[in-house]
């Protein structure tokens, strides 16, 4: 049977890529050595860390004013790193529209001066504030441009406008669109998405900020010492870092960013056309801040919700349960969701459907 993981992560990965893992796995290019084994130091892995980081910067059209750093911890890590290294004037603002916005802006309260400039959570974050007012003198506003839970994201009717640099967290959705990088002062994202397996975290960060870290941050934790260090300051994830350097490649090969767009916004659009044009499912978020990326839905009880997780699984939709702050289901279909996993999800709730109406 055929299985499609819908999992909001650790997720999919390209069949392409799990391909070429596998052949290199015990001996990575006649090196004797797994990637897994050898020295973060050796002329091999030295080779892949390079590569995948200058394929990270084409795909993205990163320029040379920007670092680019391969760091552990999980994007949960940055909620503290990014205050700890941007917090100059003591003042920043955050945009919470979801769990891990809320989370970011409750870490950050311990650095200084961070408030919540808007929110969402009076419509349970199924919407992005639009418009919202910044104060003057800040040293950055944070946004969560995805929300993985929710099922929102940023567009450029809701890019916020500031005086200060933008710090966003990716984590969800980056690499599945187009974005100007330009437009912000840092971004972060966990790789476990749309990237590689758990263990890996990009920064991009412009480098003008950096070198401003507090004098209690931890050394780990400042981004001039990792960007100094071409993230080498200690031992990287390599094997993950390999695994995204695959992905990196294989995006290459499939025409870039633009290209996986064009596919993800086609599947994304299969789904909602889907649920819109049903009266037995429901998508209660605003249909101008829906993410590409992950679809929270519902059915018209918590008994049919329940039965529909447990059906789909046994017909190969796995990890489909939405999270338990919405309910119901979640679709996440990130960029290595193959047009077929979201026609098959169709087909199933079709089925379901005429079977439990």
């Amino acid at each position: 049977m055929k299985v499609y993981n819908f999992s909001a992560g650790p997720s999919m990965l390209p069949e392409e890529v799990k391909s070429e893992a596998q052949k290199d796995f015990v001996d990575y290019k006649g090196s004797g050595m797994s990637v897994t084994e050898m020295s973060h130091r050796s002329k091999w892995y030295d080779e892949i860390h390079m590569e995948a980081l200058a394929n990270l910067k084409k795909l993205m059209n990163i320029g040379d004013d920007y670092a680019v750093l391969f760091v552990q911890g999980g994007a949960s890590q940055q909620f503290a790193a990014v205050p700890l290294n941007l917090l100059v004037k003591g003042r920043a603002d955050y945009v919470v529209t979801g769990n891990f916005a809320g989370k970011a802006a409750k870490e950050a309260v311990k650095y200084g001066d961070c408030i919540v400039a808007a929110t969402s959570k009076d419509k349970n974050f199924t919407y992005i504030p639009e418009n919202v007012s910044f104060r003057d003198d800040i040293d950055y506003v944070h946004i969560t441009q995805n929300n993985t839970i929710f099922g929102t994201r940023y567009t450029d009717r809701t890019y916020p406008v500031a005086n200060a640099p933008i710090v966003s967290d990716m984590s969800s959705m980056i690499l599945s669109e187009e974005i100007d990088v330009n437009k912000y002062g840092l971004i972060y994202a966990g790789a476990q998405k749309n990237i590689a397996p758990a263990g890996l975290t990009i920064v991009i960060v412009k480098k003008d900020l950096l070198g401003h870290e507090k004098d209690y941050c931890p050394t780990m934790l400042s981004y001039k010492t990792q960007a100094d260090a071409d993230s080498l300051y200690n031992t990287p994830p390599c094997f993950t870092i390999y695994m995204a350097g695959l992905v990196f490649k294989h995006l290459l090969k499939l025409g870039g960013v633009k290209e996986i767009q064009k596919i993800n916004e086609y599947k994304a659009g299969l789904l909602y056309d889907f649920i819109d044009n049903s009266s037995f499912y429901h998508n209660y978020v605003n249909p101008a801040d829906r993410s590409i990326m992950n679809v929270p839905f519902v059915c018209n009880s918590d008994e049919l919700n329940a039965k529909f997780v447990k059906e789909a699984g046994e017909n190969g939709l796995v990890s489909i349960k939405g999270h338990k702050l919405v309910g119901g289901m979640r679709a996440s279909i990130y960029n290595a969701m193959p047009v077929d996993g979201v026609k098959a999800l169709i087909e199933f709730m079709k089925k379901f459907e005429s079977e439990n109406k």
